[in-house]
């Protein structure tokens, strides 16, 4: 999870179909005075996206009262992850989020399907340092050395939930926010995330195909503006529910 970079200044509105509206008003977990929480189908690119189709944040539009700005994303998944992810509807709720997610104030919980088995040991850390590799227009994040100059500290906590043949189900607590730190952490230590070629991930699990990215943002807790500590949960999508199902992961 990494903190959004969008710019607020003068941003003009953007114009959504009846259809978008009605799209991303389903996608809506939770909502009070500060916040607005949805839960994002792999797919759909938080912010900065290509192409024609609009990006989360640009979807946001459609929580805009006339007048105002829309809701401010907090921070970003990427396109194929899909599960919990945090705006603020005001500018105070944005900063206070903004400096618990910088303070790492925040609590993330993901699940994922693994190949070939559960990692041995179990459960514990991943605390290799990643670097970021440009290729072209593609940009990738690599396992290196701490002591390499463009080397950042990453910091994964994971534990087995389940095992069956050739595949496992892990929860994950990611410490750090890098970019694809999780699906790196785990190619790392040779259990890559199911339907993610980019870092080595298998397509094909016992039989059963895993077309995209088998990678959930379960659980977000974090400091409410408001006070307190809120926690948000969402159920994982329909294709990753019926893979478990199918592959015993239960």
């Amino acid at each position: 999870m990494k903190p959004s970079t969008a710019k607020r200044t003068a941003t003009p509105a953007v114009i959504l179909s009846a259809e978008e509206i009605a799209f991303v008003k389903r996608l809506v977990l939770y909502e009070d005075s500060d916040i607005l929480a949805l839960n994002k189908p792999s797919g759909l690119s938080s912010q900065g996206g290509r192409g024609q189709v609009h990006t989360l944040d640009e979807l946001l539009w459609a929580f805009a009262r006339p007048g105002k700005s829309r809701p401010r994303l907090i921070h970003r998944l990427d396109r194929d992850t899909s599960g919990v992810i945090l705006t603020a509807k005001t500018k105070p709720a944005a900063g206070f989020l903004g400096k618990a997610l910088m303070a790492r104030k925040f609590s993330k919980t993901y699940r994922a399907i693994v190949t070939p088995g559960a990692p041995n040991p179990r459960g514990g850390v991943i605390d290799t340092p990643l670097r970021r590799d440009e290729q072209g227009r593609e940009a990738y994040m690599r396992t290196c050395a701490p002591d390499h100059p463009d080397a950042e500290t990453a910091r994964s906590r994971y534990r087995t939930l389940a095992e069956a043949s050739g595949c496992a189900l892990l929860e994950l607590d990611p410490e750090t926010g890098r970019m694809h730190q999780l699906r790196v952490h785990l190619a790392s230590i040779g259990r890559p995330i199911a339907g993610d070629p980019r870092y080595g991930g298998a397509l094909v699990v016992a039989g059963h195909a895993a077309p995209r990215l088998m990678l959930h943002a379960q659980a977000l807790s974090f400091p409410h503006p408001g006070g307190g500590t809120k926690r948000l949960e969402a159920a994982a999508p329909a294709d990753m529910a019926a893979l478990v199902a199918a592959l015993g992961l239960l």
